[in-house]
């Protein structure tokens, strides 16, 4: 159920997206609507926002896997659907999929699930993590897991449906989180 309507993509601000768009045109995105409906908060979101996705010194394919198991856990359609797209651009397969909707006892899925319970990492998971992230990316680690559960909540209390042409993925006839 929508609760927030998304600005119509007619009336859409691009000053207020330049700092994710550049510029550039962008498609109409449900996500982004619901965001116009407040165009301060938007821009100031939008260029953090424009890091984590754009600026990261992650991977691609580990971003996408964190992004996805954050999603996943906060049962989020909308970011889940989005991001699945862009996983398998960035070469996530099937069967990395099923291991994040399954919880399967991976390292990103370890640590993501300590961020999200207890607001930390362990010692274990810390250290596991240094031996394939560096300072900067154990950063964007911890900050995209942050980013990506803020928007679920936001995503999830406004009621943002996927944008037409998207596929949750099966989540919305799953049951609860792993």
């Amino acid at each position: 159920m929508t609760r927030l309507r998304p600005v119509p993509y007619e009336e859409w601000d691009g000053e207020v997206l330049r700092p994710l768009t550049g510029g550039r045109t962008v498609p109409p995105s449900n996500a982004l609507g619901l965001l116009l409906n407040h165009p301060h908060l938007a821009k100031a979101f939008l260029t953090f926002g424009t890091h984590v996705l754009y600026g990261s010194t992650l991977p691609a394919k580990m971003r996408e896997l964190t992004i996805l198991r954050v999603a996943w856990r906060h049962r989020c359609r909308y970011e889940w659907a989005h991001h699945v797209r862009i996983a398998r651009e960035a070469g996530v397969n099937e069967e990395e999929l099923e291991a994040v909707r399954r919880g399967a006892d991976t390292l990103l899925n370890r640590a993501v699930d300590e961020l999200q319970t207890t607001s930390s990492l362990s010692d274990e998971v810390y250290e596991e993590l240094t031996k394939h992230m560096d300072e900067r990316q154990l950063m964007d680690f911890v900050f995209t897991v942050g980013a990506y559960a803020m928007q679920a909540m936001a995503y999830n209390t406004f009621g943002v449906e996927p944008d037409a042409g998207m596929d949750d993925g099966g989540m919305s006839e799953r049951g609860p989180a792993a």
